[in-house]
Parts: C-alpha cells; structure tokens; sequence
C-alpha cells in the first residue's frame, strides 16, 4: 500500500432493508476480501474499486473479519500509516467465525477437500476467510484465485457485479 488517501465510507452497523410501499429491496451482506480492499484504499482505478464505491453509494452492507484486517495492516510500511489504517477500519462491521474449533475444522476441511479433488488453495487464511462468508450467509466480494476454487467445492457465494 504506497498512500492512504481513503475514500469516504459511510459506516452501516444495523442490517435491516429498506422498504417502501411499492418494493422491498433485497438485502445482501457482503465480506469484501483483502484483495479488493488493497485496491480501493490504495486508489487505484480498478473495476473493484469501482464496485466496491458502488456498494458504498448504494448503501449495500459489507463488512470484513479479523484475518482481512490483519492483512490489511501488516500490508502498511509505516507506523503512522497503521494508526491510520487502524482507526479508518475499526468501526468497520466485523464478522467472525461461529465457534472457533469446529469453525477451524471446517476451513481445514475446505483446504483438504480442494486438495482431494485435485485443487490448489494457495493461503490456508482464505479457507479461514471463506468459512466466515459461508457461516454468516455472505456473498463474499474478492479479487483472488482461491476463493473460485474454493467455491466449486463448497457453499461459498461469490458476489457478481
């Protein structure tokens, strides 16, 4: 991550859909991966970036997890650029695992159930990532070979844009 000029996102703590007398729009949580995120608070112009300004205008709830945001801090260079980084993603919506052994299990059987059916995973972390998304029903927005591997395999829900 070279600068920190972060876009302005409006933090959503409540998951609840709006409605009106005509339509009820769908509600959709997303986890957005460390690999879209680089992208988006770095600046850079890319079609995840986009997509992910997109979700904020459009008020779509996304959040991240505990590994997401340790790798988005051990990718910084300097200590004021984690402070800043810390105290930019700290009010951010986390979501965690459900229960911390069999959730670990689980991963560790995503990891090993790519490997039977001849599938490469590359981070053990993405296992981790993607049994959060799929214990807490997301759709999980990501930039990364791994995570389509993972899901021909598993129940993970990959948001499409």
């Amino acid at each position: 991550m070279a600068k920190l000029n972060f876009p302005k996102i409006t933090i959503i703590r409540k998951c609840v859909p709006a409605i009106n007398n005509v339509n009820l729009r769908i509600l959709i949580m997303i986890l957005v991966d460390t690999s879209v995120l680089i992208d988006f608070l770095s600046g850079k112009n890319s079609l995840y970036s986009k997509v992910l300004n997109q979700l904020i205008n459009d008020k779509i709830h996304f959040g991240i997890n505990s590994f997401i945001y340790q790798e988005l801090l051990q990718g910084v260079k300097t200590e004021k650029q984690f402070e800043i980084l810390k105290r930019y993603l700290s009010p951010q919506i986390f979501y965690g695992l459900k229960d911390d052994k069999i959730s670990y299990e689980k991963a560790a059987e995503i990891y090993f159930k790519c490997r039977r059916h001849g599938l490469t995973v590359r981070s053990t972390i993405d296992c981790l990532i993607a049994q959060t998304a799929i214990e807490n029903d997301l759709y999980l927005f990501h930039n990364d070979k791994d995570f389509d591997v993972i899901s021909q395999i598993t129940a993970l829900k990959i948001y499409r844009y």
